[in-house]
This record gives C-alpha cells, sequence and structure tokens, in this order.
C-alpha cells in the first residue's frame, strides 16, 4: 500500500518504532553497563586501606564512569584550601610544565565555598572561572562534585572534558554523586586504619625509647633516635630538640635533618615565642601554617628558609620542662593534619618520663657508687694506711741496730717509700671523697687533674701530677679558681717556650700554706722576655699574701714556678 511505512518483514513492526525500542535496549545496556562499572568501583575502593591509593582510585574510576577526558581530586585542608591535589589525565611532564598544583581559588574554591554538585556547559563563563595557567590543556564541560566524609567534607571531584559528548548530562551527575558517598566511606576507613597504624608507630617508638634510656644507653644517642623516628613518623624534612635552660631560654642542642647545622647553637628566650605559646597550650602542642614567617619563631628567622608547615610540643610537665620538640615540612608539602601530630603530646609525655626516670636510675647508680667509694676510703684508711705505719715504726726502731752502713742506708729509703706511699693512699682517699653535688663547681682536684689532662693535647705528653694534703676541704672555692688559673698560664708556658720533654706539678697543703710548683726540663726562661702572664699570677698570690718565684731547677736544665699563699684553717 502506497505511503505504508510498515516493514515489509515478516514482524509487521514500523521501522520509526523499531529504532526507537533499539535506542532504549542499548540507553538499557548503557545503563546497565554503567552501574555494573560503579557497583565494581565501589567494591575496588571498599577493598583497599591505603590513603593514597584510594584517593588515586577514587579519581580514576570516575573518569571512567562519566568518560570524562581529565579528572581529579582535590583534599579540602584546615585552612579551606587544598592540601592535596590529585590529577588523572595530564602527564608528569605536563604536570612539571604547569607549575605549582592549585590550591583553591578561581572554579576549584567554588565548590570548596558551596560543597554541592556543580555541572557546566562552559566552565570559563562561570563567575568564580579564573582562567588556566601557562601551559595548560584547555577545558570547556565541567562536573564537581563534593565528596563527604560523615558531616565533613573531605574534599571535592573535579571532571572536565567530556569525551563523545557536549556536556556531561544528569546522569553523569547521578553517578558520580553515588561515587562520592562511596569514595566518602572508603576514605573514612583509609583514614581510621591510617590513624591506627599511626598510633601503633608512635607508641612502639615511645617503648624503643623508654628501653633504650634504662639500658643505659647515652642520652644524647637516645634522643637522637627519638628524633629520627618522630621525623619519620610524621614525615618531616627537619626535627630539632631545644633544651630547656636554667633560665628558661631555649638551646637547640639537637637536630636532624636538611640545614640542622643552623639549629645547633641558635638561644631562644623562654618568656616569649615557642615556648610561651606552648606554656599556654592547653595540650603543650602548637602548630604553625608557615614557620619562616610566624612571629613566634621570629627569634630565628633566616633558620627556616624553605620550611612551611610545623608543629612543635613539650617534652616533660609544667612544672619541669625538659624542652621542646618540633618538625617542620618544606614549603610545597601539605599542612600536618590533625590526625598526624594528635599522638604527638603522648609521645612527648612518655619521653619525659623515660627521661625522668632514667635521671632516677642513674641517681640510685650515683649513690651506689658514692657508698663503694666511702668504704673502699674506709678501708684504706682504716687498714692499709695504720699497717703501713706500723710497719715504717717498725723498720725506723729496727734500724738503730743495724751496724752495716749500706744495709742502714736502705732502711731509711725504704722507711721513705713507705711515708710517700701513705701520702698517695691518702691523696687517693680524698679523691675517693670527693663527691659533691654534679651541678657544683668542680673540687680543686678534679680541676687539677682536667688542667693537667688539657695540657696534655698541647705538650704531647702527660705532665706528672702529686697532691698532698686537704686540698678540697680546707681550699676554698676563690682560691681554687687561683690555682686553676695558675696551673692553666704556667703549664702554657711551657707548651709555648720550653721545648720540655718532661713536666711535674704538685699542689701541696701542708701547716698553713698552699704551694703549687711547675717545673719542667725545657730551656728555661729567656732574659727580658715576656711575663705579661706570671705578673697577673704573681698579683693574684700578693693579694691573698704570697709571693710568686721562678728559679732553675736545683738538678739543672729547665725552670721551676712555685706559687704559695698562707691558707687560713677552715671554721
Amino acid at each position: 500500500m502506497v505511503g505504508d511505512d510498515r516493514d515489509s518483514s515478516a514482524s509487521g513492526i514500523p521501522r520509526p518504532r523499531m529504532d526507537a525500542l533499539q535506542a532504549q535496549i542499548t540507553d538499557a545496556r548503557g545503563t546497565r553497563d554503567r552501574l555494573k562499572g560503579l557497583l565494581e568501583a565501589v567494591m575496588s575502593l571498599g577493598q583497599e586501606l591505603d590513603l593514597s591509593q584510594v584517593l588515586r582510585g577514587i579519581v580514576e574510576a570516575a573518569v571512567v564512569l562519566v568518560d570524562a577526558e581529565y579528572g581529579a581530586l582535590g583534599v579540602v585542608g584546615d585552612d579551606e584550601k587544598l592540601a592535596e591535589f590529585i590529577p588523572v589525565g595530564i602527564s608528569d611532564q605536563l604536570r612539571a610544565r604547569i607549575g605549582a598544583l592549585p590550591t583553591g581559588h578561581g572554579l576549584l574554591g567554588e565548590l570548596i565555598r558551596h560543597p554541592r554538585p556543580l555541572r557546566l556547559g562552559d566552565l570559563t563563563e562561570h563567575a568564580a572561572s579564573a582562567g588556566f595557567p601557562e601551559h595548560h590543556p584547555p577545558m570547556r564541560s565541567f562536573l564537581g562534585v563534593p565528596i563527604r566524609v560523615r558531616d565533613e567534607v573531605f574534599g571535592n571531584l573535579y571532571l572536565t572534558e567530556k569525551r563523545g559528548a557536549a556536556d556531561f548530562d544528569a546522569e553523569d551527575e547521578e553517578v558520580l554523586s553515588t561515587l562520592a558517598v562511596a569514595a566518602g566511606v572508603a576514605v573514612d576507613n583509609a583514614r581510621l586504619y591510617e590513624e591506627v597504624r599511626l598510633r601503633e608507630r608512635w607508641l612502639a617508638a615511645s617503648s624503643d625509647f623508654t628501653s633504650a634510656l634504662l639500658s643505659g644507653s647515652s642520652e644524647i644517642e637516645v634522643l637522637e633516635g627519638m628524633l629520627e623516628r618522630a621525623r619519620d613518623i610524621i614525615s618531616a624534612e627537619m626535627c630539632v630538640f631545644y633544651q630547656v635552660g636554667p633560665s628558661g631560654e631555649l638551646h637547640g642542642s639537637l637536630a636532624l635533618g636538611d640545614g640542622a647545622e643552623a639549629h645547633r647553637g641558635i638561644v631562644l628566650p623562654g618568656s616569649e615565642g615557642i615556648l610561651a605559646g606552648l606554656v599556654a597550650a592547653r595540650d603543650g602542642m602548637i602548630t604553625f601554617a608557615d614557620v619562616a614567617t610566624d612571629v613566634r619563631v621570629a627569634a630565628q628567622p633566616d633558620v627556616w628558609t624553605g620550611f612551611g608547615p610545623a608543629v612543635a610540643v613539650t617534652v616533660g610537665t609544667r612544672e619541669k620542662l625538659r624542652g621542646v620538640l618540633m618538625l617542620a615540612r618544606r614549603t610545597v608539602r601539605p599542612s600536618f593534619a590533625a590526625a598526624e601530630v594528635a599522638p604527638l603530646p603522648g609521645f612527648a609525655g612518655q619521653a619525659a618520663l623515660a627521661l625522668e626516670l632514667a635521671d632516677r636510675r642513674r641517681d640510685s647508680e650515683q649513690v651506689s657508687l658514692l657508698a663503694d667509694r666511702d668504704r673502699i676510703a674506709r678501708d684504706l684508711h682504716d687498714l692499709a694506711i695504720q699497717r703501713l705505719f706500723a710497719t715504717g715504726m717498725t723498720l725506723q726502731s729496727a734500724q738503730r741496730f743495724v751496724e752495716h752502713p749500706e744495709a742502714s742506708e736502705r732502711l731509711s729509703r725504704s722507711i721513705d717509700d713507705l711515708d710517700e706511699t701513705i701520702k698517695i693512699i691518702r691523696t687517693t682517699i680524698f679523691g675517693l671523697r670527693d663527691h659533691g653535688a654534679v651541678d657544683s663547681t668542680p673540687r680543686l682536684r678534679v680541676r687539677a687533674v682536667r688542667a693537667v689532662g688539657e695540657a696534655a693535647a698541647l705538650l704531647g705528653f702527660a705532665p706528672a701530677l702529686r697532691m698532698e694534703g686537704l686540698i678540697d676541704t680546707d681550699v676554698p672555692t676563690p682560691v681554687a679558681d687561683d690555682v686553676a688559673a695558675v696551673l692553666g698560664e704556667a703549664l702554657a708556658n711551657v707548651a709555648r717556650h720550653a721545648r720540655a720533654a718532661r713536666a711535674e706539678v704538685a699542689i701541696i697543703l701542708a701547716e698553713g700554706v698552699l704551694a703549687v710548683t711547675v717545673s719542667d726540663d725545657g730551656v728555661g726562661v729567656a732574659d727580658g722576655g715576656r711575663r705579661s702572664g706570671l705578673r697577673n699570677l704573681a698579683e693574684r698570690a700578693e693579694a691573698r699574701g704570697g709571693g710568686l718565684s721562678l728559679s732553675a731547677r736545683p738538678d739543672g736544665g729547665g725552670t721551676r714556678l712555685d706559687w704559695r699563699i698562707p691558707l687560713a684553717p677552715p671554721r
């Protein structure tokens, strides 16, 4: 029949209806395939627990599901800017040419300010559009949806350039919104897993730190290990431990990372800046968005050049602060998330407790050591000296019965040797009983040993040292300071001028006179030589009613310096 549009086939269905039915079947198959792809994407996201892999998997799934050429996921930071930006569809080479990743201005910031789906046919016509940087590929169609984790906007999905069509449609928006819901759950699970793993690493570091301190490892070595672990756990490029000084100032005593040397000699005031902010903080922790420009670290801005995000936490209690732990990242790195730094105060608290326990252990060991010293000194005094003294008295009484001159002379030398041995043992006893407070000025014996030890490096040999009398108990600190100055100047002169191979130092307190003698076997003192240092020593002696003399050694060769002052007996 003319004009009949029915198909001549056996079906009898008109062709327009046949085409429409075929289109519906194709759409149904497309919808089924898209739903299948969406389900597979959701299942894949739910199986992954590494947050970085989850984020990249979200973008890659979104690009495939809505058939977009480019995609990205922007993580919103605490400052309402993009803390992280993960693009897909742009090569690494092109990314490098474009430059810095976006931070959330323009159209990308529109979803941060208004977290709801946004679909545009031409993104350049939107009022918030700020254009593209140089080398950026052209983009027209746009679809963006927020990703929520519970009631918080975690970030946004951005898709551009719909393939094979002019614009993204409502179905694309619905699919992407559904994926965003599943992504929020996956992100939440991955963050919870990462927080648990992070806390486990902090706890393990605290345990290792405490064990190392209590096992007897040096404090400096353990603190350096603590810095290294903290820097690794929190992914920071710089870690500094400031010790609190006696006046509340901060000393940058330990530092690890890029430019660590610049931090080690710095002293910061304690009444302002970092320490004041930390003490005022509820949990003893503060964060810095840009440590190089923050006024709280204005005392040392140069050493933080190139660093941005930072966090500082107190180590100790409000009553006894031990120091401040500070970690920083480079400017290109994201800010520290709240979950990253949340365990840090607990770690610092454990470190402070471990340091306190280590101090107590050292104090206990010191008390035990001092008790042993007292016991040894008592035994030497009550047993060894008394036996030697009795032996000497016996030899002296027996000497008058010896008629042979050579035998009598040998007995005299033996008696003298016993007297010298008794003096040496008494000196040892005084040294054993010299256990003043750790933080007090060292006693004269200790200072003399240090002075001789320091001079050995200049002389090339160790001078002999002899000390007699109660020089630690009867010599007051101001006089001990003078003696230390005498030793330092005299030994320095020997090193500079004497060209000696041997030197001897004697500090003797007997019958109310303190005598310091320094002798050498060198070339002697040249006539007309400069003696400004000796003049100072003479003035010290004269101020205390004594004097200084310089002469040749009695046995010939070398010089003998005698510095003597009267010393009133202690009251």
